[in-house]
């Protein structure tokens, strides 16, 4: 029996025993996890869902956390604004091994959800109807605010001061000294709690700094993630 998933914007065709990387996966070396998002399941009968098949799933064994062979990314603008970058970056992925395929059951199986990092959409969707409700409740006050009608919800990362040295923030292309002092008296003195941010800490951060769209525009996160990374 084979079954076609979906998990971090991609698909995979799996069997029992597989062992492969998918985009990172809240969770650790060891944990069970199971993948709620099956659109086909194959074997002695074809069931195709309508996206999604039903109380279906599949469920894998967390092997390690680990990253993939670093890309080079290369800017270089010539003539009047003469200038060159160079960016390495190693993306984050979890390794892990099919240990079952569910055509039913899904619902009372008792194993967790596999959570991602990629997206707050692609999170909701991966995690059972049952448990939308339950986790909305324990939700922080930011996202309580944030459903009320507030831009966004403050990044949970925020500090009072910074955690020994401060990083550079400058280095991040758009950020200037009122920009950091921007970002300073918010809170984000690190490269990384900029990389943690996702979609809801960005539009609070977006409007915070009175620059609507500069962190994506000029891909704050990657650049946060890169320097951050080589600081290690």
């Amino acid at each position: 029996m084979f079954a076609v998933m979906k998990t971090g914007g991609k698909q995979y065709k799996v069997v029992e025993g597989d062992i492969f990387t998918v985009e990172k996966l809240i969770a650790e070396a060891g944990d069970a996890i199971q993948f709620n998002e099956v659109l086909m399941l194959g074997g002695d009968k074809i069931t195709v869902g309508a996206p999604m098949v039903d109380d279906a799933a599949v469920q894998a064994e967390v092997l390690e956390q680990t990253r993939a062979a670093k890309t080079i990314s290369f800017k270089k603008r010539r003539r009047k604004h003469s200038s060159q970058r160079k960016r390495g970056h190693r993306q984050p992925l979890t390794l892990v091994k099919i240990t079952g395929i569910l055509a039913s059951g899904a619902g009372k199986s008792g194993v967790k959800a596999a959570l991602g990092t990629v997206s707050r959409t692609a999170v909701e969707a991966a995690t059972p109807k049952k448990k939308v409700a339950a986790s909305k409740k324990a939700a922080p006050k930011a996202a309580a605010k944030a459903e009320e009608g507030k831009v966004g919800a403050a990044p949970a990362n925020l500090l009072k001061g910074p955690k020994g040295e401060a990083d550079d923030l400058k280095k991040i292309s758009g950020v200037g000294p009122k920009l950091l002092g921007t970002l300073n008296d918010a809170g984000v003195y690190h490269f990384w709690q900029i990389a943690e941010w996702g979609p809801a800490e960005i539009e609070y951060m977006d409007d915070k700094l009175s620059f609507k769209g500069r962190i994506e525009r000029d891909d704050w996160i990657k650049q946060a993630a890169d320097f951050a990374e080589a600081a290690k």
